[in-house]
């Protein structure tokens, strides 16, 4: 274990988009090591404190407030205690760390962070697609749409869908049809790939595939409620709806070189195939 997670403090750990295997090896070691674990009972699977086998304490933080969870983390890190909150996903994503660590700051508490697997790259991995290609987007943008937590104007679905970078769109596929009307406001073409995983990683992980056309109705006749990774982009059509791979990347042309390999020539290429 490193020399970061010392004695009396709060490691916030991101526990991965839901599969037990899919926790970083440094956030296994600080759940070993945790005197007292906090977690988000309705996001993260129970399965991941079988890795805290020696915590004294176990506080499912899905009904407490965020003035019940400071108080936990205070009492048992004044007392030299190593407490973890472990929370779904990666934490610097709608994790709302800052006002978790700001009251430990203050009371002289040292807090830390250990990343997590986002549940937009395990439902890339679900859908075998890559969230970029080629002259098609090289661009990824994580966002959701405005609810009860706003998002500012600048950063409203339909300007982000207006640079035709790939968008994972969190916590909104309860209101699907917004979104698919924001990126088509945005000039999105209604034959531009959609996607929709729910629940990705975790045993009953379900998804959907098509265009803007349709992907609306599709969540709706799968029933995705929550806990579903909305992605929008032309990267996913490929994997998603069998389109050719019309660019590919120069990393591996035979033709590119760099700075391990001196690249050839197609007409080389083809006089070596053919020996």
């Amino acid at each position: 274990m490193s020399d970061r997670y010392s004695e009396a403090e709060v490691v916030f750990v991101g526990a991965g988009p839901g599969s037990p295997d899919l926790i970083t090896v440094a956030g296994h070691d600080a759940l070993a090591r945790a005197d007292v674990v906090l977690y988000a009972g309705s996001l993260v699977n129970p399965e991941l404190l079988k890795y805290a086998a020696s915590a004294e304490e176990i506080f499912d933080t899905a009904k407490m407030s965020l003035v019940e969870t400071t108080k936990v983390c205070l009492d048992y890190a004044h007392r030299g205690k190593v407490v973890v909150r472990l929370q779904t996903g990666d934490p610097s994503l709608y994790g709302a760390i800052s006002e978790q660590m700001e009251p430990l700051e203050e009371k002289g508490i040292r807090c830390s962070v250990v990343p997590g697997v986002s549940s937009a790259f395990a439902s890339a991995a679900a859908l075998a697609t890559p969230l970029t290609l080629p002259e098609m987007s090289q661009t990824l943008i994580f966002t959701r749409i405005a609810g009860r937590t706003p998002v500012p104007e600048s950063e409203s679905l339909d300007k982000l869908a207006a640079t035709g970078a790939t968008i994972c769109v969190f916590l909104s596929v309860d209101r699907i049809e917004e979104v698919v009307a924001a990126c088509i406001k945005g000039g999105r073409s209604v034959k531009t790939p959609a996607a929709v995983v729910c629940r990705a990683s975790w045993p009953d992980e379900r998804s959907v595939a098509g265009t803007l056309e349709d992907i609306a109705d599709k969540v709706r006749d799968a029933g995705f409620k929550r806990q579903s990774m909305i992605i929008v982009g032309e990267p996913l059509g490929p994997a998603c709806l069998g389109r050719e791979l019309a660019h590919r990347s120069k990393l591996y042309d035979p033709g590119f070189s760099h700075g391990y390999r001196e690249g050839t020539s197609s007409k080389d290429t083809r006089s070596k195939d053919s020996k």
